[in-house]
């Protein structure tokens, strides 16, 4: 009973963390980590591309636009498209 009690208390516990997490990545303010982490078919060097071609040519307009970058295709796109957004980023007021 103890063990289910304290199991109990480790998910209530962890139930604001995932309340918390965005589950979308915005490719236009993600460092390459969470590009990584949180995308499939990203590793380190495309990450790095994509964060370089957002330096070079301003903000993704649309998800679309991230076959633009050298190395991602439409497929990386149709494969991330519910995982990504382009939104802005919300203000404190």
């Amino acid at each position: 009973m103890k063990i289910l009690r304290r199991l109990l208390v480790v998910c209530l516990l962890l139930v604001p963390l995932v309340a918390i997490s965005d589950p979308f990545v915005n490719i236009n303010t993600a460092d390459s980590e969470r590009l990584v982490d949180d995308l499939v078919g990203i590793g380190p060097q495309k990450a790095l591309a994509i964060v370089r071609y957002r330096q070079q040519n301003g903000p993704f307009k649309q998800v679309e636009d991230l076959a633009l970058v050298g190395g991602i295709g439409a497929k990386t796109v149709e494969q991330n498209r519910s995982r990504m957004t382009v939104a802005a980023p919300e203000t404190k007021p």
